[in-house]
């Protein structure tokens, strides 16, 4: 009836308002008697050639504008409800640079749905897959190369650049760079990965069959501490190691360089929580806004 009463009040005519609000001129007529009967006093000046209001009606389209707009209001807030999103997601993700991406996405969709929370799970590719493949982990942030057939992914801007973790007094910690030769016959702390560690054997060429690899490891920061022990020479990506003590542990970059991507990846038709759900879409809305 409020809706009824501003729009006379905006067309100042009945039959034109009763055009606008696709009702008969009679049954609109009726609506503001009633209205007029309800509150008690007179509304409109009713003229010959246009509607005026009252000073009472003056004050009761100040007031059913205010009442709308909060009608509005709280429908919207309503349907918000209908919204609220709840829940955990797990996320699996190796020590990588990119890491700091997935922090933003948290920090961004944490801020709309603070009722989420995160399961992280550290490890490599290989196993957060499996992980995927039976419905442990919801998302995966995964070094390449790794088979993608069976999963949706966003590969990541972001380059992983590798690097030889040594003891600051070492030798090698001398040089600018390290080259396959370098290491040869060297102790090495070795990636568990097949996929990564045909990778470096290409990296390492005709070097690779004089390795010395002493440990494999699926994890940097264990490999890490092998290497202050003075074990061995870690290969590991450069973004696994933001905070390393370098009073203890330094690195150098591979010559000639040896980079890796990144991707963002779920399982191709597995079905969702509602949560992860929407973190899928905003990992796609985020890095697309991101790209330009």
């Amino acid at each position: 009836m409020l809706n009824y009463f501003l729009t006379v009040v905006r067309e100042e005519s009945i039959s034109k308002a009763a055009a606008v609000l696709h009702i008969t001129q009679p049954t609109l007529s009726r609506q503001l008697a009633q209205l007029e009967e309800a509150v008690g006093v007179t509304l409109f000046h009713r003229g010959t050639r246009k509607i005026t209001l009252t000073s009472e009606g003056i004050l009761l389209r100040r007031r059913a504008q205010e009442i709308l707009e909060l009608v509005d209001i709280t429908e919207r807030e309503l349907a918000e409800q209908e919204e609220l999103i709840e829940g955990k997601i797990s996320i699996g993700c190796g020590e990588l640079a990119s890491v700091g991406i997935l922090s933003e996405l948290f920090d961004t969709f944490s801020k709309k749905y603070p009722g989420v929370n995160y399961d992280l799970f550290t490890a490599n590719a290989d196993q957060i897959r499996d992980r995927m493949d039976n419905g442990l982990t919801d998302i995966g942030l995964l070094l390449e190369p790794v088979d993608m057939d069976k999963y949706d992914f966003i590969r990541l801007d972001m380059k992983e650049s590798w690097v030889v973790l040594m003891r600051p007094d070492d030798p090698l910690a001398r040089k600018e760079y390290v080259t396959a030769a370098d290491l040869s016959g060297l102790p090495i702390i070795m990636v568990r990965r097949p996929n990564v560690q045909s990778e470096l054997a290409s990296w390492f060429g005709d070097y690779f069959k004089d390795l010395h690899i002493l440990f494999t490891s699926n994890l940097s920061t264990n490999g890490a501490v092998m290497v202050y022990r003075g074990l061995g020479y870690s290969l590991v990506v450069e973004g696994s190691l933001p905070f390393l003590d370098k009073e203890k542990i330094c690195y150098r970059p591979l010559f000639p360089e040896l980079t890796a991507t990144s991707v963002l990846a779920w399982k191709r038709g597995q079905p969702f929580g509602p949560a992860a759900a929407k973190f899928i879409e905003h990992i796609k809305c985020f890095l697309s806004m991101s790209k330009t």
